[in-house]
């Protein structure tokens, strides 16, 4: 009886499914997050380049 019920234990894959799901979507947040970070650090020296030009633009036409 026990020997059965530990077979059709460990021969159960119910719970296989969630495990791997969560492993993915799990991979899938730190690969939106490290590709996000990267982008972030691009808008922002993009913002930086396009404020300076703003501001060299403002001064000159000030003069």
């Amino acid at each position: 009886m026990i020997t059965s019920a530990l077979r059709t234990f460990w021969q159960e894959e119910d719970g296989q499914d969630l495990v791997e799901y969560s492993l993915l979507l799990a991979f899938i947040a730190l690969a939106a997050i490290s590709v996000l970070n990267g982008a972030g650090t691009s808008i922002k020296s993009l913002f930086t380049g396009m404020s300076s030009a703003l501001v060299n633009a403002s001064a000159s036409a000030a003069s």
